[in-house]
């Protein structure tokens, strides 16, 4: 995993386990791999693993199971607010850029609806 340095490790590391989760990498209810698995796969010390881990169970997107090891949570309304806040947050960045470049917001769904035909058709060459 490449690293930005402008943005917490711990942050980054939580962002990739979102990302697996919500890919079906880490399925609900099962577990994910030890915290020192992680800290070798990702490069990254134990203690950021730990950070990024104590802060998904926080927020219940992860359940630890004592001597057992850290789950994906079940509870699909916990997984689907999930989705919900990273397309959010994501939307929310392209619309302060599209809007900083004075585009308007008809103009921005028209870009978009312009732009995803334009994946499709390629997606499907």
């Amino acid at each position: 995993m490449k690293f930005d340095d402008k943005v917490p490790i711990y942050y980054q590391i939580k962002q990739y386990i979102y990302q697996e989760i919500l890919i079906n990498h880490f399925q609900p209810g099962t577990k994910i791999p030890p915290v020192r698995q992680l800290a070798i796969d990702l490069t990254v010390n134990v203690n950021t693993i730990q950070r990024a881990l104590s802060e998904l169970i926080d927020e219940g997107i992860l359940i630890s199971k004592r001597g057992k090891g850290n789950f994906v949570t079940t509870d699909l309304q916990i997984l689907n607010q999930l989705k919900e806040n990273i397309v959010e947050e994501k939307l929310e960045i392209m619309y302060t850029q599209l809007k900083n470049l004075q585009i308007s917001s008809d103009e921005m769904v028209q870009y978009l609806s312009d732009y995803i035909k334009k994946r499709e058709e390629n997606d499907h060459e």
